[in-house]
């Protein structure tokens, strides 16, 4: 039986110097990120005629590629431009997910195992995804651990990184949790299975310290920033399961729902608390004031 391979929302995709509408084929059995993995990708969002920090997530894809043995075909000005020319073939009622993509044809001479750099692929694909910002989500504490630089692509948004938060995901979901609260091999807190996390504790918002073992993200930048311009005490630091489990609120931040509330960690209830409205209206306020400077 075929699988219906239509994508679930309104989608265009650029590649090979064109526009094309739904789910083009790109990648054969032969290609090397078909079997060997060899794909980055960035998300960026468009709504409400806002598009934040869509130039730091076209240079991050850039510099993922580079760490994963690839040479980028566009330069991140290029990406951007098409990027907000993809925008305009949509109808603008729905937020879009902005996800520039490279990938390897062909394995090394020599090697097959890793990508040949001069068989980089780009494509950039666009799709309608609403925005759930300040929806709430629950947690429970994963088995499943960060993988250290040492072992895994941590350095840059790899496809390979993201079948571990699958299965914290599905481990989270047969729990009765929306997601999973992830540890480094060290045993201290990462991040969630799908975002950056912070802590407020007596005031004071706590997020873990980067450690190469997760992706310090550009919404969490951005949010980190905008609560320290608005008189917030906000440090990175080595956290502990039990720092969470002590916390007056915990929230998340990310680039697909910008901030959300945690109002579960495993047995323990929580409110939607007031840092977590706060950064998302210091985010919200930013980033149309950004739109109006323009």
């Amino acid at each position: 039986m075929s699988v219906d391979t239509a994508p679930r929302s309104p989608t265009w995709t650029y590649v090979d110097g064109q526009w094309l509408p739904g789910n083009p084929p790109l990648i054969g059995p032969t290609s090397h990120a078909m079997w060997l993995a060899s794909t980055v990708f960035d998300g960026a969002r468009w709504f409400n005629g806002l598009a934040p920090d869509l130039d730091l997530h076209c240079k991050r894809v850039n510099r993922s590629a580079i760490s994963m043995g690839m040479k980028p075909t566009m330069t991140p000005e290029e990406i951007e431009q098409l990027a907000l020319e993809g925008v305009t073939k949509f109808d603008g009622n729905v937020a879009i997910y902005i996800k520039p993509m490279y990938w390897a044809e062909h394995g090394m001479p020599g090697s097959i195992v890793a990508p040949d750099a001069a068989s980089t692929r780009f494509a950039l694909c666009l799709f309608e995804a609403p925005m759930d910002a300040g929806a709430s989500v629950t947690l429970t504490v994963s088995s499943l651990r960060r993988p250290s630089p040492e072992t895994a692509m941590t350095d840059a948004k790899a496809g390979s990184l993201y079948p571990n938060s699958g299965r914290a995901i599905l481990e989270a979901r047969a729990r009765g949790f929306s997601g999973a609260l992830m540890l480094d091999m060290n045993g201290n807190v990462a991040e969630t299975s799908s975002a950056n996390v912070f802590m407020v504790k007596d005031g004071v918002v706590f997020t873990p310290v980067p450690n190469r073992t997760f992706l310090a993200g550009i919404t969490r930048s951005r949010v980190m920033g905008l609560l320290r311009q608005a008189g917030f005490d906000v440090r990175e630091a080595t956290l502990s399961v039990q720092d969470f489990r002590e916390a007056d609120e915990i929230f998340c931040s990310g680039n697909y729902s910008k901030v959300s509330p945690v109002t579960k960690l495993d047995d323990r209830e929580l409110q939607a608390g007031p840092v977590a409205r706060k950064a998302l209206d210091l985010y919200m306020e930013w980033a149309t004031d950004l739109v109006s400077e323009e």
